[in-house]
């Protein structure tokens, strides 16, 4: 999977980022390096937020995939 981030420029130094295909993920770090570490860990955390209630019928099937 590739996903595009905007990285920014923070005003007190360092650097923040975030991902506008997943709404709310976004990170920061002090060095480019960092940030980048730190996107993966982020993107991570925010898609492997489980659904609590998810409404299936008889026929439905509910599936982790990895991608």
């Amino acid at each position: 999977m590739r996903l595009k981030v905007v990285i920014h420029e923070a005003d007190e130094g360092g650097f923040w980022a975030e991902v506008p295909a997943i709404a709310g993920c976004a990170t920061e770090g002090d060095t480019l390096e960092e940030l980048l570490a730190d996107l993966y860990d982020a993107i991570e955390g925010c898609l492997s937020v489980d659904v609590a209630h998810v409404k299936t019928g008889a026929r439905d099937r509910v599936m982790d995939i990895a991608i």
